[in-house]
């Protein structure tokens, strides 16, 4: 479900984790990095318990409006990264980073802003993510 391409199953599973998480109800593993996640941005916890409203809003970066669907799931997208180290020397470059930044989640930050323009590039030019690029710019973090 979770990496399907269905806005509003996606959103639920963020709204859902949530309140499993504030219910103390079993959870997936996948529910409990996703509530992990949400607890990290109280920013965001209003928004999650307006389910509906959650569900409807359209966000436009056009008007400097952030996502925070995507705000988290960029963080779930690095966590699997690090976690297979994936593409293949991503966990050296995040140990660097740490040593530099010391806060893993400024951390996830920085190489949010290096993931989203490897994946816009690659969406601009129908291609698949270019891994090389992605490390390059991780590295000059």
């Amino acid at each position: 479900m979770f990496f399907g391409q269905n806005r509003e199953q996606l959103r639920q599973l963020f709204i859902d984790s949530w309140n499993k998480r504030l219910t103390s109800a079993p959870m997936e593993p996948i529910e409990e990095m996703v509530a992990a996640i949400i607890a990290e941005h109280p920013e965001y916890h209003p928004m999650l318990e307006q389910a509906d409203a959650a569900l409807a809003k359209d966000y436009f970066p056009e008007f400097g409006e952030i996502n925070p669907f995507l705000h988290m799931a960029m963080h779930i997208a690095l966590r699997e990264q690090l976690s297979s180290n994936r593409p293949h020397g991503i966990a050296k470059v995040y140990r660097k980073l740490l040593g530099k930044y010391g806060d893993p989640h400024e951390v996830e930050h920085h190489m949010a802003e290096c993931l989203g323009e490897i994946v816009w590039r690659a969406q601009r030019e129908n291609k698949l993510p270019d891994e090389s690029a992605y490390l390059e710019c991780l590295q000059k973090l």
